[in-house]
């Protein structure tokens, strides 16, 4: 049978070393050896001894999702194999975080990472209640973080002499040692999406870099009654 379905940037080699990796664009394969995490629903394959095991629905097991405060169930893996992980065709990326390092990233950001790395839910701060609340995740530690992104991904640098405002719908994540705060603006609100009133934005002020994708989040449809 030939194709070029079967060319060889389109077939899974056999792991090398254990850990994550990226398979393509859209998906990054880890081999495990032992344990990690990745969200629910996000493994698309696997190969070799896996058992995979939801986590439990405290805070602890949960990622809070930005603004609506809707929580991301994770689920551990654990074995000896290989299991590939992807969540709607997003763009992924792997992130190497290094003792000292502190990444805040949004829940619905999150594919996977290493059970190494530790992690908190934080209430964003100086963003109040606002929209239901600001949820993200800080992550701390050392290991290997994979994160989604729908399009290709923009990093801003924050100075202290440039703080960056970004729309809290678009935004994936930041350097956690920036301060935070809501900005409100009519004037601009006016003139964003044809006039709908967005008034509110993150300001991200310090040294260090922020995160925002080419789109916001999809509006919840309403169902039909």
């Amino acid at each position: 049978m030939k194709s070029d379905l079967f060319a060889s940037e389109h077939m899974a080699q056999q792991a090398t070393v254990p850990g994550m990796s990226l398979q393509n664009s859209k998906s990054i394969k880890y081999a495990v050896q032992g344990e990690m995490l990745a969200r629910q629903g996000a493994m698309v394959a696997f190969r070799g001894n896996l058992q995979f095991e939801r986590k439990g629905q405290g805070i602890g097991g949960m990622l809070k999702r930005a603004v609506t405060g809707e929580g991301l169930a994770l689920m551990a893996v654990r074995g000896q194999g290989e299991a590939w992980f992807a969540h709607e065709a997003a763009n992924c990326f792997i992130v190497d975080i290094e003792q000292g390092d502190a990444l805040t990233i949004n829940g619905r950001n999150v594919l996977c990472f290493d059970s190494t790395l530790s992690y908190e839910i934080r209430t964003v701060k100086g963003a109040g209640m606002t929209g239901g609340g600001l949820f993200n995740s800080v992550f701390t530690g050392y290991g290997k973080l994979g994160v989604i992104c729908e399009g290709s991904p923009i990093v801003i640098p924050v100075t202290p002499e440039q703080p960056v405002y970004v729309d809290t719908d678009a935004v994936v994540g930041w350097s956690a040692q920036l301060n935070t705060s809501l900005h409100r603006s009519q004037s601009i609100g006016s003139m964003l999406r044809g006039g709908s009133g967005e008034a509110v934005q993150l300001m991200l002020q310090g040294q260090g870099f922020v995160i925002v994708r080419p789109s916001e989040a999809t509006p919840q449809r309403a169902s039909a009654g």
